[in-house]
């Protein structure tokens, strides 16, 4: 296990940016974890997927399953049931990067058949992403956990990629520091221009920067004392912030 842990927020297919991030992890000091939702708008789905399965097969990483994992292995597996609902989030974005093809020129079912056939690797992958990371005193999830409930390892499968409500609004009382993305920081915020990583006074953690919506792509070293350093990265691919020294309270 290594000593510190690297943890990237919601890419939605923004490669440069997740590209410019990767520059400022340590490989060796550091455990990247991805906390999901890797694709669906954005630049470049399908380089997003590509690099993620490398940083995990060669290098160790930890993807988390987001719900927009969830959603694109329901297209493939079920695209004619599918395909309204993944549409409407974002999901022929990600289509037409594996197939590069315009938007509706085939129906669901061929997509998807196409792309299980040239590309064998995405299913499997999806399919096992893990959906929660522990280390320390930290949880490392996409969503969230259900905090209404007394352990919060009996948070539903759902729930781990989808909560929003019953999670951040709710106290913390898991002795766990859980670090999430899937809400976008300026909804946590309550301030729209404001797209910092949001902590609340009992240990939640929330890194979606909304970097597909013109926001910020955080990357956050995470110590045994706490926050080490923290790298955002703009629309651009550019780093604009570069902190020391926060520790957790």
């Amino acid at each position: 296990m290594k000593n510190k842990v690297f943890a990237v927020g919601d890419v939605h297919g923004q490669y440069t940016m997740f590209k410019e991030l990767l520059e400022y992890w340590n490989e060796e000091e550091e455990q990247l974890v991805l906390l999901g939702d890797l694709g669906d708008r954005g630049e470049n789905p399908k380089a997003c997927f590509e690099l993620a399965r490398h940083l995990v097969e060669e290098k160790g990483a930890v993807c988390l399953m987001g719900n927009h994992e969830v959603m694109l292995a329901n297209f493939l597996e079920q695209p004619n049931q599918a395909a309204a609902s993944y549409e409407m989030n974002g999901g022929m974005v990600t289509v037409q990067s594996f197939l590069s093809r315009p938007e509706g020129s085939d129906d669901a079912a061929e997509l998807a058949e196409q792309i299980k056939s040239q590309f064998p690797w995405l299913m499997p992958f999806l399919t096992s992403r893990p959906l929660t990371f522990e280390w320390e005193d930290y949880l490392f999830v996409h969503a969230g956990v259900d905090l209404t409930l007394e352990n919060w390892k009996d948070t539903t499968d759902h729930n781990f990629v989808w909560i929003r409500e019953g999670f951040y609004d709710q106290p913390n009382h898991t002795g766990k520091i859980i670090v999430f993305g899937h809400t976008i920081t300026p909804m946590l915020h309550g301030k729209q221009v404001n797209t910092d990583i949001w902590e609340s006074e009992d240990g939640l953690i929330g890194l979606d920067g909304g970097a597909v919506y013109g926001g910020t792509l955080h990357g956050v070293v995470f110590g045994h004392k706490g926050i080490e350093r923290q790298y955002k990265v703009d629309s651009g691919g550019n780093l604009i912030s570069r902190l020391f020294g926060r520790n957790k309270k």
